[in-house]
């Protein structure tokens, strides 16, 4: 491969956050090479090469990150074989010479995580580490900021079953300018986990109080049993490992493991990650 392709990669750039991190390492005036399977859909940055890859594709893969250094790799959309693809892309990049990826994980990513997607994080964070050679970061990031309006029914009501369990959502934007500041110097975070979070720990009712106050409009939290939230989700279409997740991630927010805050992203930017009330009021002017 030429000498002039960059040796820094970004996955993901079709979606936001992906293409948020892009963006500011352009603006950082950064070299870099965006991976996508769909490479029309990615953003038009200057003097940015792309590639097709999938993390499915191992040889494809394989062709896109050879000479790259460091791969910035945004975990791939929720599916019952997500851990089978991560490894597969993983086995690419070592096959193809990098030499450390930063990957996006979830907050309390364990084999035994109540939040179901969590364990998957969790698997692949173990492959990436068990990788001879290879060096990591990982950066486990809560709930976004960005979604949580999306939890309201047309009702006004968030239903599921967090009780008054607490949780410490983030901003996208801000786990995207975290990463860009360890991109820029990787080898400063040598196999270091991160563990992302907003400033503060709320509770679902505490997050229909601010988006009513955003908004303007009338949103309540109602708590609803396990079998009453999986129950809902099936009914509306969802697969039952959908379903399972989707339960799980209020579940975990009732048993305390998307808390507590952390100072990370002030420690290694900083600059304080946005409030959820901030956030809202920013997106929404």
């Amino acid at each position: 491969m030429a000498d002039n392709v960059p040796a820094l990669a970004v996955t993901g750039a079709t979606g936001a956050l992906g293409g948020a991190v892009a963006r500011l390492l352009a603006e950082a005036g950064v070299r870099q090479r965006l991976l996508a399977r769909r490479t029309a859909r990615l953003p038009e940055l200057p003097d940015t090469p792309v590639f097709a890859a999938s993390y499915l594709d191992r040889p494809q893969a394989v062709s896109a990150l050879r000479g790259v250094q460091t791969l910035f790799m945004v975990s791939a959309a929720e599916s019952p074989h997500r851990v089978e693809d991560h490894c597969t892309f993983v086995d690419a990049a070592v096959d193809a010479g990098v030499e450390h990826i930063v990957y996006t994980s979830f907050m309390g990513a364990a084999s035994d995580a109540v939040f179901t997607l969590a364990r998957d994080h969790a698997a692949t964070e173990e492959y990436i580490a068990s990788r001879q050679g290879l060096e990591h970061t990982f950066l486990r990031d809560c709930l976004y900021q960005d979604v949580l309006p999306t939890f309201v029914q047309p009702d006004g009501v968030i239903r599921g079953p967090a009780g008054e369990g607490r949780f410490a959502p983030v901003a996208r934007r801000d786990i995207a300018r975290t990463a860009v500041k360890i991109l820029l110097s990787p080898e400063q975070h040598r196999n270091r986990t991160y563990t992302l979070t907003g400033p503060d720990e709320l509770t679902m009712e505490d997050v229909a109080g601010i988006l009513a106050r955003v908004t303007g409009r009338p949103v309540s939290y109602q708590a609803e049993t396990e079998d009453e939230a999986m129950a809902s989700r099936m009914k509306a279409g969802a697969a039952r490992w959908q379903a399972e997740a989707w339960t799980s991630s209020y579940r975990a927010i009732a048993e305390g493991q998307l808390a507590p805050a952390t100072p990370d992203i002030e420690q290694l930017t900083g600059i304080a990650p946005l409030g959820l009330e901030d956030y809202l009021q920013q997106t929404s002017s």
